[in-house]
């Protein structure tokens, strides 16, 4: 066979391991695979695709990003074109990406992305692509999976940095807000929060009250924590009200800033100095862990496995402890979102840690 390989969507780590362990296991069944740069474009514009080798991806298990590059725009079924006049417009290019696919010889597509690139994939699956899905995101929000490569080392980062954010909030007396990633759901907020010890975790799933968390942190004065930590999702939002958005450019949004928000309120509710640190990107570079290094590995060899058996449409899905393969269709569209009466929510009241609520 003769494979291809995209990365879309916001970098996370283990996109190298995937890479790797895709041309590995093809190598070994005597398969081409060549890799698709900046998510379509390659497709568009074909001086974007490069052969690969063992000898190109030997060593880049622990290398964070992706040697493909990535792209969050340029989807051909909403292509952004411009005019001569400086003006654009919306087309749908996505017969001629099928055209050149065909074209090209390949016999099958291995899509490595989150929602976004995943509907993506499934549409060119249905316009005749023979396509096999693997998830990847830092956020841990698509369905039909365990959990996302990306997500482990994300939360690694974030926790580490809560933990130094620790030591300088007591040395000082002060609330350090500490704003994470993961669009609409908690995942990195609740895991990292609880694992740096938080006092207060904000997450998109429980709107939270700032004068239940301003309570919070006056009850930690009385017993003698004159200093607190409190994590915010980045689409945490408070009871009645939206999340908030960063205006990038005109007309274009993106999440972030209730960090800033929170913090304001709680100084001049409290009285108690506040601080305000976004980790932003931080969360979605280095080296990927342990753990998201061999979930990598056995994503790309199981979707060459799948490609092998013909089992396209389908995504590469981690269940329990085994690897298995789910229809795309299952895993888009909507996202996992926490459970609020799940054990790691429980776990976290247990410890006397407020969501605001």
């Amino acid at each position: 066979m003769k494979i291809a390989v995209n990365t879309g969507g916001g970098d996370a780590p283990g996109l190298n391991a995937v890479i790797r362990g895709i041309v590995l296991a093809a190598h070994r069944k005597g398969w081409e695979v060549y890799g698709i740069k900046y998510g379509y474009r390659g497709l568009i514009d074909t001086k974007h695709i490069v052969r690969l080798t063992p000898e190109t991806v030997w060593d880049i298990t622990n290398i964070g990003g992706t040697i493909l590059g990535s792209a969050i725009r340029g989807n051909p079924f909403n292509y952004i074109e411009k005019k001569s006049d400086g003006t654009s417009i919306e087309t749908d290019i996505s017969d001629f990406v099928v055209s050149n696919f065909k074209a090209l010889g390949f016999d099958a597509l291995i899509a490595i992305g989150g929602d976004g690139s995943l509907t993506i994939a499934n549409k060119f699956f249905k316009k005749g692509i023979p396509v096999i899905g693997i998830p990847k995101t830092i956020d841990n929000d698509i369905s039909s999976t365990d959990v996302t490569f990306g997500f482990d080392t994300a939360v690694n980062t974030a926790t580490e940095a809560i933990d130094k954010i620790q030591t300088t909030a007591k040395s000082h007396d002060r609330v350090m807000v500490v704003e994470v990633m993961g669009r609409y759901v908690g995942w990195i907020s609740l895991y990292s929060g609880i694992s740096g010890s938080a006092d207060v975790i904000l997450i998109p799933e429980i709107p939270f009250d700032l004068e239940k968390v301003c309570r919070k942190i006056r009850q930690l004065a009385l017993i003698g924590q004159d200093f607190a930590i409190v994590v915010v999702a980045e689409g945490a939002r408070p009871v009645g009200g939206d999340v908030t958005f960063i205006e990038k450019s005109p007309g274009e949004l993106r999440l972030g800033g209730i960090g800033k928000k929170v913090a304001d309120e709680i100084e001049e509710r409290t009285g108690k100095e506040t601080r305000v640190i976004v980790l932003g990107h931080l969360q979605r570079g280095g080296a990927p862990t342990t753990f998201d290094r061999l979930l990598s590995l056995r994503f790309g060899t199981a979707a060459v496995r799948f490609a092998e058996a013909g089992k396209f449409g389908t995504m590469v899905s981690l269940g329990s402890t085994e690897i298995h393969s789910v229809p795309i269709e299952d895993a888009i569209g909507q996202m996992k979102s926490v459970p609020e009466d799940s054990d790691i929510i429980l776990t976290a009241r247990s410890l006397g840690i407020s969501f605001g609520d």
